[in-house]
């Protein structure tokens, strides 16, 4: 297909996302298709068979190219390297049920606002809707903008007070019709595929057609022996094939079975509150959210009250997570970017559970449906699983290249036997059946399933170790790995924090460490109160529950946690509120406990949380808990130690994780909710710092030398600080000692200038004064640019990568070429870097904990969970050990397997052409070997080999009969077999030609093949360099001299041309990224 198009037939669908794909318009011209159907019949079946593999041939075939407004088909292609082809039609969405249900005309005002995508779909007068449906995602085809446009959510221009305005009392019952018709049911509804389905699709297989061509053949033949074992291995092959199908399939409709019934209320604008089936939910819905533990069967934005929510089902962590309602602005900015804060924190996702809902002002807590079935967060993973990435693996390409040249040999063979045979007058069905032989030799049935013997038993030696696989022939692709990425917490160190000490301070600086090792509690003061309540736990079912962090400070104060009565009368504290009160033991605490009133939730962005509160018959506090450097840029100068710098790297660089915290008291004539953050997170006064410990697995030192020593490259991605991470990196052996470490700071594009990138040696013992930096990292500010011998790292966090990505997209390849310590990462970003690593031709593994690693995980060649929760579903491997010990097991495993398989690719191939040369051969003279000497060769040598894993014995019981049947001079096996008695002599001789074959052959292997030292010279005589990216880059960066970059800051030239925005997850911020 050219690259010239009609006017509007090629357009670009899902442009900037990871779906990213091209699609072309066609029309069904009816004198093709006649054609087509003429040729299916007299291809007997072959040419939809050919359609079938290559739906692009089917619709160029049956199709003429036209407008995508005019197109009845439509073709569709990746943008990636496969571009993979797929045929779709275009269907259309009648809107005259509805014309009978409430009178829908042309002019209803239903349909007249052309500011919604749904109302540009619809055809006037016609009242019809174009769509298709591509990977569980209908398309309208928008006759404004003459482009298919996605349906299924709220449009991203909307503003929050459109929002309010709009929705915030609920569409009308017209509306609900209107749209459900056209976005369709709000499911995720995979369905469990049928066996006789499932059967079919591999059966149609083109290994499988071969297999029958050749099962048809040898009948004809009488070679039924041969035959029958094919059939009988195909049987098994295609039933196990099957059956790990179907095991997937009803693993996954369980994953999502219980999402498509359950039962919501929904506010209607005229009649109320209705109770509603969740299918029949559409984008713009009013949910009344009431009582505790609600599945949300939608994405969902809050727009009054609050809500924990428990987003386990898509992180694989169970950590309850505030939820805040969208404020109304004037402002006509979409609601997405109106605030520096994430707007995640508004949106109630699919598949998650609300804990706890919280109205405002005594009326439930509501929330707009934002969007439906697989347009959802939970949606999203599940078409990740159901439509995953093609891999590209060489041994796999070249396997098609070869098979490709022996079929080229095949040909050459078929027609010298047509030649041979015609000439000596045999008859021609003798003549086609001989032809037809050559083919079935050259290129051996049993070739693929020889491929998979060494696949088959590597991942029963990986079952036995706890590993499990979902995908096995990505085994082979283990073997292949040369860069490992890990995630930190969970994976590397050990899951959870300790809470090590606490650091006060004071007006002379910071005081004595206080250890909670020997059970003394801290004494009361502005910092204990802190401890008991900023947080976001929770009391469920007289369970606290939260994040672990939260947990861990909370009960290291020893205190308790209640809700208050309907009887509770304090000014100024609400019913039904928090309180955090002293236990019974505790001593010299002048009050009976603290009220939660308000929380400024954590965020990401933000990385700070704040809550107000009330002592009890006391003063009225604002709280603060965060990153050091956020905490200390709110507080008063004066009350942040002039040491804080030093004392902060003291613990950061041994590996412990830091959070400050602070206070300041509030006036009490002030409501709590007309405050805003701005003003409540002003003029605190520093309070001291929080130290939790989090130390590294026992196993992960060992496994990471063990990596390294095998020249196997290794890569940190977390969602932790920066310095946190450079500490790790070090311990573990990621970065030795007599390693340099570079940090990579950047600044993103401001009105006065554009974005700009540094560089800076890391270096440990000399301090740096308090600045207003994101990550307190020691560094050397006089190095010259040559000082950096030997090997270096870089270190960076997601804000230089992302800014990197966008502005210096040239230097990106050269970063990620010694880049190995990447902090503050999203999970979003965490894909994009893996992707970035894969386009340098790395073979990239991804080891995680399952929680935030899902999108890394399904990209990377190799996923591999070191968490059995649903969030892993879509990883090929999961390890029920807990530590990073798999990935050397995996990659033995897949080595072993992937010599295994050239070793059979080898032998099978050699086989064919011994067999095929000696046919041939036979052919000159119209002669051919019997079907028993066929079925001794094709079944005793080679397919027997073929599946067993005990290779020499089984060569060894070959070698003895064969040389019982070439000595034992029994009449019955020579007659069976049609064999020629022969002289002795000549037996020998034929020993004696075989042992010297053999030697040979040995010593060719063993000093040519398989000499390394030898190849290397060669390829060093004739100039041969990899191609590889990686390897190019390695030798240009080797032999340029101002690389890499130090003491020096670069900008871009031309400010926000990027290569584009890195893929964003729509799910979830890693939880490990909140301080």
């Amino acid at each position: 297909m050219g690259d010239h198009f009609e006017k509007g037939q090629h357009a670009v669908l899902n442009e900037g996302e990871e779906n990213e794909m091209e699609i072309f318009g066609y029309r069904t011209h009816r004198c093709r298709r006649t054609l087509c159907l003429a040729g299916s019949v007299f291809s007997f079946g072959i040419l939809p068979l050919v359609f079938y593999w290559r739906p692009a041939w089917h619709v160029w075939a049956n199709c003429i190219p036209c407008s995508l407004q005019e197109a009845d088909v439509v073709l569709l292609r990746t943008r990636d390297e496969f571009q993979t082809y797929s045929r779709k039609k275009v269907m259309w969405i009648h809107l005259s049920a509805l014309n009978s249900a409430f009178g829908l005309t042309p002019d209803h005002p239903l349909i007249m606002d052309e500011e919604y995508i749904i109302n540009r779909a619809i055809r006037k007068p016609e009242l019809k809707v174009r769509s298709i449906n591509v990977q569980k995602i209908r398309y309208v085809w928008d006759n404004l903008e003459e482009q298919f446009q996605k349906i299924g959510s709220l449009e991203d221009w909307l503003s929050s007070a459109k929002i309010h305005l709009k929705f915030g009392s609920g569409l009308t019952r017209e509306e609900q019709e209107f749209r459900r018709l056209i976005c369709g049911p709000n499911t995720i509804d995979v369905e469990i595929t049928p066996i006789w389905k499932l059967l079919i699709k591999e059966v149609l297989n083109p290994f499988y057609i071969f297999q029958l061509f050749s099962v048809c053949l040898w009948f004809s033949e009488d070679y039924k022996e041969y035959a029958l074992a094919i059939i009988i291995m195909s049987i098994i092959s295609i039933a196990l094939t099957v059956y790990d199908l179907r095991e997937q399939s009803l693993k996954l409709h369980g994953l999502v079975e219980s999402h498509n019934s359950i039962t919501v209320s929904v506010c209607e604008r005229k009649a109320g509150v209705q109770e509603l089936e969740s299918h029949f939910l559409v984008p713009g819905d009013l949910l009344i959210l009431s009582g505790n533990k609600v599945k949300m069967p939608c994405d969902a934005i809050l727009i009054d009250g609050s809500c924990v929510v428990d987003e386990g089902m898509l992180t694989g962590e169970s950590i309850p997570v505030t939820k805040t309602p969208l404020p109304k602005m004037d402002s006509s900015v979409p609601w997405k970017t109106q605030s520096e804060a994430d707007y995640k924190r508004h949106i109630l996702f699919c598949g998650t559970e609300v804990i706890q809902s919280k109205g405002a002002c005594s009326g439930p807590t509501r929330a707009v449906v934002l969007q439906t079935g697989f347009n959802t967060a939970k949606g999203d993973l599940v078409r990740s699983i159901l439509y995953p990435k093609p891999m590209n693996f060489k041994l796999y390409r070249d396997a098609i290249r070869f098979l490709l040249c022996l079929v080229g040999t095949a040909t050459i063979g078929m027609i010298y036997t047509l030649c041979v045979y015609v000439l000596s007058g045999e008859p021609p069905e003798e003549v086609v059946k001989k032809a037809l032989d050559v083919i079935t030799i050259a290129v051996p049935p049993a070739l693929p399933a020889a491929l998979t013997t060494g696949i088959i038993y590597a991942q029963r030696r990986l079952k036995k170790r706890g590993i499990f696989c979902i995908s096995p022939q990505r085994i082979n692709i283990c073997g292949q790995l040369n860069l490992v990425c890990f995630d930190k917490t969970g994976t590397l160190t050990r899951d959870g924090l300790d809470l090590w000490g606490v650091v006060p301070c004071d007006k002379n600086g910071f005081q004595e460490v206080h250890s909670f090792a020997l059970g003394k509690a801290l004494s009361w003061g502005p910092l204990c109160a802190a401890m008991a309540s900023c947080h976001s736990l929770i009391l469920l079912d007289g369970t606290i529950q939260g994040d672990p962090l939260d947990l861990k400070m909370f009960e290291a104060t020893t205190w308790e946690m209640a809700i208050s009565g309907e009887d509770f009368h304090i000014n100024g504290v609400p019913a039904h509120a928090m309180i955090v009160k002293p236990c019974k033991t505790a001593i010299q605490v002048p009050m009976e406990g603290i009220a939660i009133l308000h929380q400024f939730p954590f965020s990401s962005a933000l990385q700070r949380m704040t809550v107000i509160v009330q002592e009890l018959g006391g003063d009225r506090l604002a709280l603060m808990k965060g990153a050091p450097e956020k905490v200390a840029s709110f507080c008063q100068p004066e009350t942040v130690p002039t040491s804080f710098v030093s004392e902060l790297q003291t613990y950061t660089t041994q590996g412990f994780r830091v959070i400050a915290m602070a206070y300041k008291k509030l006036e009490m004539d002030h409501h709590t909710t007309s405050l805003t953050r701005d003003k409540v997170e002003s003029d605190l006064i520093f309070l001291g710092l929080l130290i939790f410990e989090n130390q590294l697995k026992e196993e992960t030192k060992p496994v990471l030398e063990e990596l390294i020593a095998a020249r196997i490259r290794t890569v940190m991605i977390t969602g932790d600080d920066l310095q946190t991470a450079i500490t790790v990196a070090r311990k573990s052996g990621m970065v030795s000692e007599d390693q340099k470490l570079i940090l990579i700071e950047t600044n993103e594009t401001t009105e006065s200038s554009s974005a700009s990138i540094s560089w800076k040696l890391v270096e440990e013992k000399k301090h740096v004064a308090y600045g207003n930096q994101d990550n307190y990292i020691n560094i050397w500010e006089e190095v010259s640019d040559n000082s950096i011998e030997g090997s270096y790292h870089f270190a960076l966090s997601g804000k230089s990568f992302q800014v990197i990505n966008q502005h210096f997209s040239s230097l990106l390849p050269k970063i990620l070429m010694n880049g190995t310590v990447f902090a503050r990462m999203s999970p979003g970003q965490k894909s994009c870097l893996v992707e970035e690593f894969q386009k340098l031709d790395y073979i990239v593994g991804m080891c995680g904990d399952g929680a935030n690693d899902c999108g890394a995980l399904k990209m990377a060649h190799v996923g591999i969970s070191l968490s059995e929760q649903e969030a892993s579903v879509a990883s090929p491997f999961t390890s029920k050990t807990p530590n990073i010990e798999c990935v050397p097991h995996l990659i033995k495993e897949g080595r072993a397997a992937l010599v295994t398989s050239f070793c059979m690719f080898k032998y099978m191939a050699l086989y064919s052409m011994i067999q095929y040369v000696g046919v041939l051969l036979l052919y000159w003279e119209t002669n051919s070997l019997s079907n028993y000497q066929f079925l001794f060769q094709d079944l005793a040598i080679t397919t027997l080999i073929g599946v067993t894993n005990i290779f020499v014995l089984v060569l060894v019981i070959q070698m003895a009969v064969c040389l019982l049947i070439l000595f034992a001079d029994i009449p019955d096996l020579y007659r069976r077999f049609d064999l020629l008695c022969t002289p002795v002599l000549w037996r020998i001789y034929i020993v004696i030609m075989l042992s010297c074959n053999f030697i040979v052959s040995l010593v060719v292997e063993e000093a040519i093949i398989e000499n390394r030292t030898l190849w290397m010279i060669i390829k060093r005589c004739f100039g041969y360099q990899s191609k590889s990216r990686y390897r190019t880059w390695q030798r240009a960066l080797a032999n340029d001299p101002s690389w890499p970059p130090l003491n020096q800051i670069s900008y871009s030239d031309l400010p926000g041309c990027g290569r584009g925005v890195s893929y964003s997850n729509p799910v979830f911020e890693s939880n490990e990224e909140q301080l």
